[in-house]
């Protein structure tokens, strides 16, 4: 005897829509964090310290980027699929079109 049908989910539909919300969360965090650095480290800062404040939040915007996103695709359910391949997206295209400046992957950010 067969199984019993598995009901239809739209869980295509699930991934494609929260992989634009992760893209968008990833954003608004993004833009937040490269405003507040650019605060913190134009405020009389040598470039040392400067360096050292873009590299701390380069490094909290990869761990929130690529390590929540595979960390959240590991899990393995539509909702966090989507949400982890959004957020990965979000961080590779901030860093495309920004040459990586709002991700901190310039090399000339860290100059003196």
């Amino acid at each position: 005897m067969p199984p019993p049908p598995q009901p239809q989910s739209n869980s295509a539909g699930i991934v494609v829509g929260l992989a634009f919300a992760g893209a968008a969360v990833y954003s608004v965090v993004n833009t937040i964090v490269v405003f507040g650095v650019l605060m913190i480290a134009g405020n009389n800062m040598d470039g040392d310290e400067a360096g050292a404040v873009i590299a701390v939040a380069a490094a909290f915007l990869a761990l929130l980027g690529l390590g929540a996103g595979i960390g959240l695709v590991l899990v393995r359910k539509p909702w966090a699929i989507g949400l982890g391949l959004g957020l990965m997206i979000g961080w590779a295209l901030w860093s495309i079109i920004t040459a990586g400046w709002c991700t901190g992957l310039n090399p000339a950010l860290y100059g003196s």
